[in-house]
């Protein structure tokens, strides 16, 4: 179910005009953590922002944060195993304002599995997600920007688990290493179109999802040994990333990724 929100009937013509102007940014997976960080950061730089949650009932204070900034918002449900839905999510995306300028590449599926535990299903369930799901969604992103003839910006969130080898993340380092050379060769593709594709890979983000891991004993004590800077990141930090690669001062960046790790895959 898409959800939109209008102009206030305050807003005359000239506010409705000025509001069509603003780009406009799809966020997925932007109930919480990282994702609303995104959102929030990008409503500060001056878009108006779609957001997506396979739960749309939970993006409303996502949405509050963004119309407190005085940009508009927009929650819609995406699930990114439902291929034949991605189409049909980027339109209704673009009809929520208008337009749509930024695709940001946030949702995705976690898994902790040895790799000789890991099952068909579950290797399905992340790849479908991550990868697959992402990949054609971007697509569909880039086809709507070459039908409108208008360049516009991708950013997805990969990670250094893509860089790195770590026990029990096979299939989710996979499929964001795929992310990352998707990143590379639709960089190169696209440049023609006006189209600028980059990622962004965190390494350890302070955030909820994550509270239950830090909790455990010890684990966070290790983690942060690991870490040259020595603490978490902050999922703030991930989005001021994010907003600067969509931004006109990073208009000759495409192709690359900038990593947020503390150091790790300096050492």
């Amino acid at each position: 179910m898409a959800g939109s929100d209008p102009l206030p009937a305050e807003a005359g013509g000239a506010a409705a005009a000025a509001a069509a102007t603003n780009p406009v940014a799809l966020v997925t997976g932007a109930a919480q953590g990282i994702g609303a960080a995104i959102a929030v950061a990008l409503a500060r730089g001056g878009h108006d922002v779609v957001v997506t949650s396979t739960q749309p009932g939970k993006l409303e204070p996502v949405c509050a944060a963004i119309r407190a900034i005085g940009r508009r918002a927009a929650p819609i449900a995406l699930d990114l195993h439902d291929a034949a839905g991605l189409e049909a999510a980027v339109q209704r995306a673009a009809d929520a304002f208008g337009r749509l300028d930024v695709l940001v590449n946030n949702a995705g599926v976690p898994l902790k599995v040895p790799a000789l535990e890991v099952t068909i299903e579950a290797w399905n369930s992340v790849i479908s997600a991550n990868l697959t799901g992402t990949f054609f969604l971007t697509q569909k992103f880039g086809a709507y920007l070459s039908r409108a003839h208008r360049p516009g910006c991708v950013v997805s969130i990969a990670s250094t688990h893509a860089l790195v080898g770590m026990a029990d993340r096979a299939v989710y380092g996979i499929a964001k290493a795929g992310i990352l050379q998707m990143t590379r060769m639709l960089a190169v593709e696209w440049a023609a179109l006006g189209i600028r594709v980059n990622a962004v890979a965190p390494g350890r983000i302070d955030t909820a999802a994550r509270a239950g891991s830090f909790s455990q004993p010890g684990y966070l004590a290790s983690a942060l040994g690991r870490i040259p800077l020595g603490r978490l990141g902050l999922p703030g930090e991930v989005a001021a990333a994010v907003a600067y690669l969509v931004q006109p001062e990073s208009a000759y960046v495409t192709g690359q990724t900038i990593v947020l790790d503390g150091g790790v895959t300096a050492q």
